[in-house]
């Protein structure tokens, strides 16, 4: 923490006069300040503004002095960008210092962060000289300790949420056979030809089968939709659209009857069918096909459109015998649902035989149990009956990073990578893993390749925490409910939204109550504080040499209630 030095009177004229005499002497702390005033990690870095003077009457005219910050703690040091200053006699580049009204300088500089620099002291270290001759001006101190808060970020990361790579099982499968019943130009009469077609055979096999396997199918209804070709008189065309629908469904009526199916059969017709015809067009390579397309965008009244059509004489002999037969036509839609194995049937299989389960069933039976170490047997089946699945790999990794087993994790996460290294999950469990490594811009790849996973933008929350950008990290989090979540609110300074957020947490770990600590210290709580350390080092014992060490709790480590939540 910085410390404000107001010095007496006497000290104080002491140190003017000194630095009025014939040599450049010990500086005062007085003359420097710091922004921040009390040094903070962000984003891995220890950034920090230095504002120095030098006095009336101390520079000399003919020195150098260079000015260099130096963060120490107990076995180690940093040492910042320095700045020189020359007098105004000295030929050169840098800033110059009047002798007679002195001097202010901004200085800026940066520091990796080591954990270390919790309990640490920031110095100016200065090295002189006037002409040749070296002057010996003392070091000051001007900061002490440095703000850690966002490097928590690595311990609130265990309890982020990561990426699931989910079944697609549907118990209901909606499935629809179609068959065409095709006409002859003008004509409704359902021809015997037709009905005995394989596309009939195999719609007329699909209704029986399905009516007679009611375990694991469900007949809905039938369909049966009727169409005219666009061309000629539109009335002709609507009485035959309506003629085909009455013959098409008088047939399919006497089928289930005949099977004794009871079900319903929806009927509709239209009477020209341009939408038909235009796709028709459209997968053709009929000749002048671009002219026909830009005619249907053109016109909308079927008389226009079917008289500038005809005006297309290179291609209308074409359209007449290739694209205009396949619109006369009833279309029956079978609509039925395939019926799956029931939780119960799909566990009972599992245990039994697990190879009778599609990879679908397999995955799903994952969410059927609890514990992580059924779900991990699960996903070591799926890997050993589907190899080629990255999914069950995917969730492997996930239970591992869970389970805070990183070096697991990402050796899953590698071989899922190798079968699909494109996948959402697999991209976004990877960013998390770098994260937790330290490796922020290996994380900031991964999720740039991790669009559509659901849990992204949480997954970029905290990124933008270790990255230092805490109000993109409170947007990008939104309502959910971590402690990665709470620790960008508190870096933002919304303390009764962190408060919140930590109280909502769904599985609270050592390090939700240590940030709910850091939010009693910064509004003042002491209660809040101390209850909140005393769970925080029951389930976290190392939480509590930390706390000793955090500037966040400065104000408090002479305080017995403090120290005794320690204990």
């Amino acid at each position: 923490m910085i410390k404000k030095h107001y010095m007496p009177l006497l000290v104080a004229l002491v140190a003017v006069l000194t630095s009025c005499g014939s040599k450049m002497g010990e500086l005062p702390s007085d003359y420097f300040t710091t922004t921040p005033q009390v040094l903070e990690a962000v984003g891995g870095q220890v950034p920090v503004t230095i504002n120095g003077k030098f006095p009336e009457k101390y520079f000399k005219k003919n020195a150098i002095v260079t000015v260099t910050p130096i963060l120490k703690w107990n076995g180690g040091q940093a040492v910042g960008e320095s700045a020189t200053f020359q007098g105004e006699k000295v030929e050169g580049n840098d800033q110059t210092i009047n002798y007679r009204l002195g001097g202010s300088y901004t200085l800026k500089t940066s520091f990796d962060y080591v954990p270390e620099m919790a309990k640490s002291e920031l110095y100016l270290q200065f090295e002189a000289k006037k002409g040749k001759k070296v002057i010996t001006i003392p070091a000051v101190k001007i900061a002490d300790g440095v703000l850690s808060t966002s490097e928590l970020v690595s311990g609130t990361l265990r309890n982020a949420t990561p990426a699931n790579a989910e079944d697609a099982f549907q118990r209901v499968i909606k499935q629809a056979k179609e068959a065409n019943i095709m006409f002859l130009i003008q004509q409704a009469n359902v021809r015997a030809s037709e009905l005995k077609s394989e596309e009939m055979k195999a719609f007329n096999e699909t209704m029986k089968d399905v009516n007679t396997d009611t375990k694991n199918k469900v007949l809905n209804n039938v369909e049966v939709t009727a169409y005219a070709s666009p061309d000629g008189e539109y009335g002709l065309n609507e009485t035959l659209a309506g003629n085909r629908e009455g013959n098409a469904a008088k047939y399919v009526e006497r089928q289930l009857k005949k099977e004794k199916i009871e079900t319903s059969v929806d009927t509709k017709y239209t009477a020209e069918d341009w939408e038909g015809f235009k796709e028709l067009v459209e997968k053709s390579n009929i000749q002048d096909k671009e002219v026909i397309l830009r005619v249907l965008s053109m016109y909308t009244e079927p008389e226009q459109r079917e008289a500038e059509i005809k005006n297309i004489s290179s291609v209308y002999k074409t359209l007449a015998d290739e694209i205009l037969p396949q619109l006369r036509r009833a279309r029956l839609t079978l609509n039925y649902e395939l019926i799956g194995r029931s939780d119960d049937e799909i566990l009972e299989a599992y245990a039994s035989d697990a190879k009778v389960l599609s990879v679908e069933e397999l995955l799903y039976s994952a969410t059927l149990v609890e514990s992580a170490s059924d779900k991990e047997a699960i996903y070591r089946k799926v890997t050993e009956l589907y190899p080629n699945d990255y999914r069950a790999y995917n969730n492997l990794a996930e239970l591992a990073y869970k389970a805070d087993n990183l070096d697991t994790a990402l050796s899953y996460l590698q071989k899922a990578a190798s079968i699909n290294p494109s996948a959402a999950e697999v991209n976004t469990n990877l960013g998390l893993v770098a994260l937790a490594q330290g490796e922020k811009e290996k994380a900031e790849t991964y999720l740039a390749k991790a669009s559509g996973s659901k849990v992204l933008e949480e997954s970029l929350g905290n990124l933008y925490i270790a990255q230092g950008q805490y109000e993109r990290a409170v947007n990008s989090f939104g309502e959910v409910k971590t402690n990665s979540a709470a620790l960008a609110q508190i870096l933002a300074k919304d303390y009764n939204k962190a408060k919140n957020t930590l109280e909502a947490v769904a599985n609270p770990d050592g390090y939700t109550d240590y940030l709910m600590a850091i939010v009693g210290a910064r509004t003042n709580n002491a209660s809040l504080v101390v209850s909140s350390l005393a769970k925080a080092v029951k389930k976290d014992p190392s939480l509590a040499q930390k706390a000793l060490s955090d500037l966040e709790f400065s104000k408090f480590v002479t305080d017995s209630n403090f120290l005794n939540s320690l204990k």
